[in-house]
């Protein structure tokens, strides 16, 4: 079997494809012959030891991906070899033919959902779920603007925020991310590379401001858009793919009466597993009566995996990027 290895921390083009033995399941566990992994922005922070955990080399990355169960392991009883499952790797793994798990990070996939689309469907409808859900409890009628629109999360958070019944705002850097938007269900549209944002949300909201506004992009639009909250509106903190985590002036939050929220979704699944398996459980059941429809941009081959990670880096990608395991 193959993997993609990190060896010792760097850049993606340090990782190698190498040969993996394949592993038994441990108790509470199950082996999976992948056939898909989704990727991620935190990928690239793995590989260079900059994320929140640091994996023993040599390890493969990953955080999500798709394929089917090999074995289960003792005391297992809700999965059985043949299994089509995805599943959440929440650090590292998923970028290898072999992967062992635990269930409670394991989640059956529909037989309508392909190993493509289940390899990049965990983490970025996870997301923004567990996002718009738990931690904005957005409802009905209300605004949401979504920054970086057009990327893996904030597609999908346009997509939910009008499954939910809000009226989303997508806000993203080209002509060309807001169109997808649009086809995604975007009632309005902001170009912050043309148009100031806190004047465009201004306009757009009547003077009112956002509900809502979901960022995973951080660095220089996070101040402008804490501003353009509405008196109550809940910011939510998901990421910082511009690479410069902002500093907020908290007398906005005290004027507006505003929340500043921070989304943490790998962290709360491994905290939640009930909530988190009934979530992943709507969503799939969204996707299979066709209320949402992942947007998968570009499949890269196993030995492609470097330009898969420099390519979601680039913040160039629409929708979401996924590495296929089937050929190696």
């Amino acid at each position: 079997m193959k993997a993609v290895l990190c060896k010792a921390f760097g850049p993606p083009e340090s990782l190698v494809v190498g040969d993996v033995e394949p592993r038994k399941p441990g108790k509470g566990q199950v082996a999976l012959d992948m056939k898909a992994a989704g990727v991620n922005f935190a990928d690239s922070l793995i590989i260079q030891g900059k994320y929140q955990f640091k994996p023993d080399f040599p390890f493969s990355p990953g955080l999500e991906g798709a394929g089917v169960i090999r074995e289960v392991g003792e005391g297992v009883s809700e999965f059985k070899a043949g299994d089509r499952v995805m599943v959440h790797s929440i650090a590292s793994g998923s970028f290898s033919q072999d992967l062992i798990m635990d269930t409670s990070l394991v989640f059956p996939i529909p037989d309508v959902m392909d190993f493509n689309t289940a390899a990049g469907f965990f983490i970025t409808y996870g997301t923004s779920h567990h996002s718009l859900k738990d931690r904005a409890q957005i409802q009905p009628g209300e605004t949401l603007v979504v920054l970086g629109a057009a990327g893996g999360v904030g597609l999908t958070a346009v997509e939910l925020g009008k499954v939910i019944g809000a009226r989303v705002i997508a806000a993203a850097s080209t002509d060309e991310k807001l169109a997808l938007c649009k086809k995604y269900g975007a009632d309005d549209t902001i170009n912050y590379s043309k148009d100031d944002l806190r004047d465009a949300i201004k306009k757009l909201t009547d003077g009112k401001g956002a509900d809502v506004i979901y960022d995973p992009v951080g660095g220089s639009l996070a101040e402008p858009a804490v501003r353009s909250l509405a008196p109550g509106g809940r910011f939510l903190v998901v990421g910082f793919a511009a690479g410069d985590i902002p500093s907020i002036p908290l007398n906005l939050v005290l004027i507006k009466r505003s929340a500043i929220v921070g989304v943490f979704f790998g962290n709360w699944v491994l905290a939640n597993e009930t909530k988190a398996k009934a979530n992943i459980k709507e969503l799939l059941d969204w996707y299979t009566a066709g209320k949402i429809k992942p947007h998968i941009s570009k499949v890269y081959a196993m030995n492609e995996a470097v330009d898969a990670i420099n390519h979601v880096v680039s913040r160039k990608v629409e929708g979401k990027v996924v590495v296929s395991l089937e050929n190696a």
